[in-house]
């Protein structure tokens, strides 16, 4: 059997408002298997972001608890949350989040340099190839199409080869023909790394390539499928 990479329990999430509480996730539990590939999908307002956020430990949770590639994210400070996220955890933001002062090539190399890894550069122009942007390189942020800055985010998250890979709305801010390139890259990456996809999406068409479906409403889980149906 396959081992889980990522366990949540009875994750509960809940801001301060004026008056009172808001609960933004209400006892949500789930585990994914190491390789697996799994959409989180849910009307606006949902959580499905927050959810995604906790997971990956950019956030803390108000209750419960998240286990991921071994690591209880709970039991860990700020600078041991950020170790796991640089030595396990792959994130692509919906608005690409590439630091505008650097080059694509620098952008990608980013994560493989906070570990002080060699020979980073090399690393970062195989993957901007594999992406297709091997006469991009040299290029800044400001001088790519949004679809070319989110196939740099797609190099940047993959190039410390993580155990579990976390994107927000991937496609969201793409033209359809983008983003089925974007699409088509994410998952061919995910399958030739071995890394275990956890994504958010609005589109159910992308959902429909994952192998199980996770449904958020209001907060709490309403399903957790294999097959995709029709949410």
């Amino acid at each position: 059997m396959m081992e889980n990479i990522l366990v949540v329990e009875n994750l509960t999430k809940t801001f301060k408002i004026a008056n009172g509480h808001l609960t933004v996730l209400d006892s949500v539990s789930f585990e994914i298997k190491k390789g697996e590939s799994v959409s989180i999908v849910g009307p606006s307002g949902s959580g499905k972001t927050t959810l995604l956020g906790l997971c990956a430990g950019l956030d803390t949770s108000t209750s419960g608890n998240v286990d991921v590639a071994g690591y209880r994210l709970n039991n860990l400070d700020e600078d041991e949350r950020a170790y796991v996220r640089n030595q396990k955890v792959g994130f692509i933001f919906q608005n690409f989040q590439l630091l505008p002062t650097l080059s694509a090539i620098e952008n990608v190399a980013v994560p493989l340099e906070l570990r002080g890894d060699k020979n980073v550069s090399a690393k970062a122009k195989e993957l901007l190839e594999r992406v297709g942007l091997g006469d991009r390189m040299l290029h800044y942020p400001s001088q790519l199409s949004g679809g070319e800055q989110q196939r740099v985010a797609l190099a940047r998250a993959f190039i410390t080869s993580p155990d579990v890979l976390f994107a927000d709305e991937p496609t969201g801010n793409l033209d359809e023909e983008t983003a089925n390139k974007v699409t088509g890259l994410l998952f061919d990456l995910n399958k030739e790394k071995g890394t275990t996809l956890v994504l958010v999406t609005h589109n159910l068409e992308l959902a429909s390539n994952t192998q199980r479906i996770i449904q958020l409403k209001g907060g709490k889980m309403v399903s957790n499928l294999k097959t995709p149906v029709n949410v």
